[in-house]
């Protein structure tokens, strides 16, 4: 018979850690996972406009890339930053659908609006299958919307994949903003424009930058969405008359 001395050997009582305890924990390797750049969404097949602006003459140098990227995250966060609060504070089906409907008739640069459907979708698949016992209603919703109900754009679907994994809207803000910013440095990187280092030089001297601009455009409706750089939206919709693209848009 097991003795009370042999019950309590170090690391027996961790078997009965209640399982309650540790679901927040898991929730944020969720979290975290979301905003992996191995997460296989495809962002790292779009320029964000970067690579028309290169041969456009208007970028060509590391200081006109920080610039380009400031503006950008500006550009970000008063147009998309509304539909990742509000996707991310009431995820539910209904909700999604209707700013994915708003998103779809705001964008009018046909390379975005492309590049925001074909990422969502791919966050909406990959969310689907990665979180299936994390959050069992993504693959719900997306089920729900297949056949052309819905355009899956990518703002409004990583809200609410990050409101379904727990997330608070601020940080889901914060997310969003981090991953535009590490998709353009990273497409700089592969246009040699800058090199690896040097990238993560510049993505550490912008962060504070980009927190101020989350601070500006966080916690904002829908019907305050706005573009605020226009100049960046039109040389992005250049882009699929570029003789030569490495990127998608």
């Amino acid at each position: 018979m097991e003795t009370d001395k042999e019950r309590e050997k170090p690391g027996t009582e961790r078997a009965a850690i209640p399982t309650l305890t540790l679901e927040p924990c898991i929730l944020q390797w969720s979290q975290w996972q979301l905003l992996d750049s191995i997460l296989p969404t495809g962002g790292f097949a779009h320029s964000l406009g970067l690579e028309s602006s290169i041969q456009s003459h208007l970028i060509s140098s590391p200081e006109d890339l920080q610039t380009f990227t400031i503006h950008l995250l500006h550009n970000t966060g008063s147009l998309l930053l509304p539909y990742v609060y509000t996707a991310a504070t009431s995820p539910d089906a209904a909700t999604w659908r209707k700013l994915d409907k708003a998103l779809d008739a705001t964008l009018s640069n046909e390379i975005a609006r492309k590049a925001s459907v074909t990422q969502g979708a791919a966050l909406m698949r990959v969310a689907a299958a990665v979180f299936a016992e994390t959050a069992p209603s993504i693959k719900v919703m997306r089920a729900s919307c297949l056949g052309g109900s819905c355009n899956f754009h990518h703002a409004p679907v990583f809200g609410v994949v990050c409101g379904l994994l727990g997330m608070d809207s601020a940080t889901a803000q914060r997310g969003y903003m981090f991953i535009t910013m590490r998709d353009v440095i990273s497409a700089a990187t592969r246009l040699n424009l800058v090199g690896p280092l040097g990238a993560a030089v510049l993505q550490h001297r912008i962060a504070p930058v980009a927190e101020e601009i989350v601070i500006k455009w966080m916690d904002r409706p829908v019907e305050d969405a706005c573009q605020v750089a226009p100049l960046l939206d039109t040389v992005q919709g250049c882009h699929a008359y570029l003789y030569s693209r490495l990127f998608c848009s």
